[in-house]
């Protein structure tokens, strides 16, 4: 228990928050939602990171209609975790499904959440 400790504290070096200044994930929200449950936490990390790689995929392959709904979809699960910019940019192409721009600007959030997931995962 005490190394996933450690791999919890790794990201909280320079570099690893969004140019909002936020980390990828917040850690109160997911301790929350996991009840303090630190193996719980990084495995609901690990779906999430999953599930975020797939519904990108079907945002970025998908017919218009469709990507309203896996965006919502994508909401959801990030919400869900912590991952509030993830969390926006899917919520800004649920909004405007036909935007071509939205697409590249949640692939980088959820490309960071990932990053970030997978430091802690180390």
């Amino acid at each position: 228990m005490a190394a996933l400790r450690i791999a919890f504290e790794a990201p909280d070096t320079p570099g690893s928050s969004s140019p909002s200044g936020r980390k990828p994930i917040d850690f109160a929200h997911l301790a929350a939602q996991t009840m303090g449950d630190k193996a719980l936490e990084i495995e609901v990390l690990q779906l999430f990171a999953r599930q975020a790689r797939k519904v990108m995929k079907d945002i970025t392959e998908g017919e218009v209609n469709g990507r309203a709904q896996a965006a919502h979809q994508l909401k959801g699960a990030a919400l869900a975790v912590g991952a509030v910019d993830v969390a926006a940019a899917a919520g800004a192409i649920e909004q405007r499904p036909a935007d071509p721009a939205l697409p590249d600007v949640l692939a980088a959030s959820v490309l960071e959440a990932e990053l970030f997931i997978l430091k802690l995962c180390r």
